[in-house]
């Protein structure tokens, strides 16, 4: 336990995260059993404030943890999909792939078009209808262990800490919430999660864990354009055919139509700005005249697991367990991984409630990491275990090509021919000296199709007190220079989406590519979309991301 004196509770279970995992296993533990007491921590201000996808959802979960779910007027699946469209962009036209084409798995009607906040704001008042406590804007902070190293419980983080880390007249302990089992479902990137798979080996035998980073806008767009249930999917330009990504368009409810652009983090040129290459994307002819005489309403981003089948972290360990996104349940050619969420908290939970029937407690939830493989989940997963790490080896029109071919023998027999390739170097280790790339001349903003950065964050509607420590911590200043500016060029003021990170010379301009000058490192934690792209990037991995104060950050509105 941490030296600091803290009010405690008790509960049967402690969830920690408000997304679709964390929820979906508070729902399930009720339904199993009533009598349990299960809270979940949320550190967004509210349920939803921290959500962000894209998000066609695919409801196989939903099916399953709430069959009556299309009984309830408040529900927020209203738009189904009803065109389906994947394209490949060049420099100035389109091709569109006929959708015979495209593995059966790739098919999107059946699915829904939605805010994943939205879905979360909703699955949040069912499980409170249950019985369960929820406490948003409060972070977890650390993880309690008991002398056996169990988890026993985790504790919120302190509030009224100021910048040079003293009390302030406002301080107040964060408190433990203590659990029989703790279930991590922070999302990507978590902090626990990563000190957890760390502290016990979790990612031990299992292929380095891959993420995208994914940026999306809001647009209310003219009446005339939208055309509700159309999910439009594309890869090619602005990205050139070494570098990974793609993008979506999806219109749904009243002329919102939802823009995405994903870059995979294992590019090579520390030149690139995936916030830029976005902006780019946008004026593209096949998809500028969708926003021409629209609004831009929210803006957002953050990273994706990508690793898929051959990166999930062992589960369990004493005490608790993985799921949802912080597991790495993404399938990376669908572009979902809610499904998988929803259903990862229902196979946590279960296994929970059997252990809690049996009277055990604090122990490893072996059965949950024995079965997921078997189950919907691994299937999902397995068939599309290749397309990641062809891509990477092959680029885009032979890796995406063999991706599509491994995709059919997987889903038509059962096998792939590859077997099961290995993803190689972390996303940080990929990422090349300045030396060997040309800087990338990125066309200014013109603040009607294309923005910049600080406009972006302040639709995001991020917050945070100044006067508390940074919540982004550089491990070594000395390296963060020597290396990350002074060999890459200063990445980070480009892959951050949110502009927390600049170079800046003595007179305070922008220096992330001058050499032989004086320059320092400015972080502007206050833009913060907590994405965690820098604690992926970083080639030094001196970048660590953890928690601001409870209920700060972004506020995202149907997003």
């Amino acid at each position: 336990m941490s030296e600091v004196e803290r009010e405690s509770m008790e509960f049967d279970v402690v969830i920690v995260g408000a997304g679709p995992a964390g929820l979906a296993a508070a729902i399930r533990l009720k339904q199993l059993n009533s009598e349990l007491s299960v809270v979940v921590l949320e550190k967004g201000g509210e349920v939803g404030a921290h959500i962000l996808s894209g998000a066609v959802i695919d409801p196989v979960g939903l099916n399953r943890l709430l069959p009556d779910w299309k009984d309830d007027p408040d529900h927020p699946l209203k738009t189904p999909v009803k065109d389906d469209q994947f394209l490949v962009l060049g420099p100035a036209g389109s091709l569109r792939i006929p959708n015979f084409v495209l593995p059966p798995l790739m098919n999107n009607h059946g699915n829904y078009i939605a805010s994943l906040g939205n879905v979360c704001k909703w699955l949040a008042a069912r499980a409170e209808n249950l019985g369960v406590e929820i406490y948003p804007g409060f972070a977890a902070a650390e993880v309690l262990f008991n002398d056996d190293g169990a988890v026993i419980g985790v504790a919120t983080g302190d509030m009224g800490v100021e910048r040079d880390g003293s009390h302030g007249p406002n301080y107040a302990p964060g408190m433990a919430l203590l659990g029989k089992y703790v279930l991590i479902g922070e999302g990507v990137r978590g902090s626990l999660a990563k000190q957890l798979i760390a502290k016990f080996g979790l990612a031990e035998g299992r292929e380095p864990q891959k993420f995208g980073i994914g940026l999306k806008e809001l647009w209310e767009v003219e009446p005339g354009k939208h055309k509700p249930g159309l999910v439009q999917h594309s890869f090619g330009w602005p990205l050139g055919s070494d570098t990974g990504g793609g993008s979506f368009l999806y219109h749904f409810d009243d002329n919102l139509v939802a823009v995405g652009f994903v870059v995979h983090l294992n590019y090579k040129n520390p030149y690139l700005s995936p916030f830029e290459e976005f902006q780019r994307f946008k004026t593209h002819p096949a998809v500028r005249d969708t926003f021409e005489g629209g609004k831009r309403v929210s803006y957002g981003a953050r990273a994706i697991t990508e690793g898929g089948w051959q990166s999930v972290p062992k589960l369990v360990f004493p005490g608790g367990a993985l799921i949802g996104c912080s597991a790495g349940f993404v399938n990376v050619p669908r572009i979902k991984g809610s499904h998988n969420a929803v259903l990862s908290g229902m196979q946590a939970a279960e296994n929970v409630a059997e252990a809690l029937a049996a009277g055990r407690a604090n122990d490893e939830l072996t059965a949950y990491e024995e079965g997921w493989r078997a189950s919907e989940i691994g299937k999902d997963l397995k068939k599309v275990r290749n397309v990641k790490p062809l891509w990477s080896k092959f680029g885009l029109w032979l890796g995406v090509g063999l991706g599509g071919f491994d995709m059919w023998v997987n889903s038509l027999l059962g096998f792939s021919l590859f077997g099961t390739l290995k993803h190689g170097k972390t996303d940080a280790a990929s990422l090349e000296p300045a030396s060997k790339h040309k800087k990338i001349d990125y066309p200014k903003a013109d603040g009607v199709l294309t923005f910049d950065r600080l406009s972006s964050v302040f639709l995001s509607n991020t917050n945070h007190e100044e006067d508390q420590p940074v919540h982004l911590q550089v491990k070594d200043s000395d390296l963060q220079k020597q290396s990350e500016h002074d060999v890459y060029a200063g990445p980070s003021s480009r892959y951050c989406p949110a502009g927390v990170y600049e170079w800046v010379d003595a007179d305070g301009n922008a220096a992330a590519d001058k050499m032989g000058v004086d320059v320092r490192f400015v972080i502007n934690a206050q833009n913060c979309v907590h994405c965690k792209t820098c604690d992926i990037k970083d080639p030094n991995q001196n970048i660590n991301w953890v928690p601001p104060q409870g209920g700060e950050g972004p506020v995202y509105q149907n997003m």
